[in-house]
């Protein structure tokens, strides 16, 4: 494949995740009166698909290591889709959950495949610049992400939001029939070995720059998380958006972020990846504490907590570029293993968080502020310490 198509792949692939994850949040609410949902239930929907998400990667990172990317995104693909359309038509939340459960494990065969096509055909610093372009293609789709949602929870319904998401899944998949071409050379006989297995784990687990860089995708995840699962209900319910206005509130974060993949290329030729990881964490402490600050003062108002997600997720966008790469580039012959288990652990926290705010948000605007306020101290610890530390990528 050339490296335009490489990049497409890439950007489509990992793309599934904010379409599934985003698409659909302006229509949460209306979604949780529809279907007579608790609060929690309507949480659900969201933590149970990431929790799925992060668990499938451990099965189906492995599986790309043995039998190659193609057919993992094939089956994996189809499992989406499947589930996709049964979503936009579940009558019932329990229904919808299930279905958003194997549409989650479906994710997960396509974000573990294309972190890991990354480090089939990109080594060390390179490998950084790859993902940020493959990111900047996610920051265009999540920019239109929540916009579309908005207009068609408005204007269609609810279920309009999950029948598009199918529709993207079904693009995606389609292009993958035609156009991808293997990229994994050396496939892995004993990849699936329960002995093997187990000690390619505890190697990747061992090593200081999987754990640094891991580190560092989980705690600048665990705070664009904590603003996606509360957002609807504090822009939407407290603060009195209109759905279309929420749409365009989150298109500006995503557009931040992809501006933020911009700057990740443009640091990462000026002063490599930890010194960039490390510029950005200063970044990333700013944004948490500005906002934790507002809401200590009971500044309720949407630019208290809009502007300095701005800057947070200009940050997250290098984070993200530096850390997903920066984690499977010791593993050459694991990448599988290596996407697998960041990903899972990135999920993990994320499930960890939607269950937490599940049971708070009745305070949500005072919780939203406060939980990126922590994460983004976290980001400033791993980024300072670990990665300065540990991170040195080589060829």
């Amino acid at each position: 494949m050339t490296p335009v198509t490489t990049i497409w792949f890439l950007s489509l692939l990992l793309g599934l995740q904010p379409v599934t994850t985003d698409l659909y949040l302006p229509a949460l609410p209306a979604l949780r009166d529809n279907l007579v949902a608790s609060m929690a239930q309507a949480q659900l929907t969201l933590t149970a698909l990431l929790l799925a998400f992060g668990c499938s990667q451990l099965f189906w990172g492995p599986l790309s290591d043995r039998f190659g990317r193609r057919p993992i995104l094939l089956w994996g693909m189809f499992a989406y889709l499947l589930a996709s359309i049964g979503s936009s038509l579940a009558p019932s939340i329990e229904q919808l959950l299930g279905w958003r459960v194997l549409q989650g494990a479906g994710m997960g065969a396509a974000v573990v495949c294309a972190r890991a096509i990354v480090r089939d055909l990109y080594a060390a610093e390179a490998g950084a610049r790859a993902m940020s372009w493959g990111l900047s293609g996610l920051g265009v789709i999540a920019c239109l992400s929540p916009i579309i949602g908005g207009l068609l929870a408005a204007h269609i319904g609810w279920r309009s939001t999950l029948l598009a998401v199918a529709i993207f899944g079904a693009a995606t998949w389609l292009l993958v029939i035609l156009r991808y071409i293997e990229s994994n050379p050396t496939l892995n006989p004993d990849a699936l070995r329960p002995r093997t297995l187990a000690l390619t784990w505890w190697r990747i687990l061992r090593h200081p720059t999987f754990r640094a860089y891991s580190l560092l995708c989980i705690v600048s995840y665990g705070g664009l998380f904590t603003y996606l699962a509360a957002s609807s209900f504090v822009f939407i319910k407290t603060l009195g958006l209109s759905v279309e206005r929420y749409g365009l509130a989150m298109l500006s974060v995503s557009f931040v972020y992809f501006c933020g993949t911009f700057v990740a290329r443009r640091l990462l030729r000026s002063f490599g990846v930890q010194r960039t990881v490390a510029l950005a964490g200063g970044a990333s402490l700013l944004a948490g504490s500005s906002m934790g600050l507002l809401a200590l003062l009971e500044v309720q108002h949407v630019a208290a907590l809009l502007l300095p997600m701005h800057l947070y997720m200009l940050a997250h966008g290098v984070h993200q570029s530096c850390g997903q790469s920066g984690a499977i580039s010791p593993f050459p012959l694991a990448a599988g293993a290596a996407a697998a288990l960041n990903g899972f652990f990135m999920m993990l926290v994320a499930f960890a968080i939607g269950s937490w705010l599940g049971t708070r948000l009745d305070t949500a605007p005072s919780a939203m502020a406060y939980g990126v306020w922590f994460w983004s101290v976290g980001i400033a610890l791993v980024a300072w310490t670990s990665v300065r530390w540990h991170g040195k990528l080589r060829h």
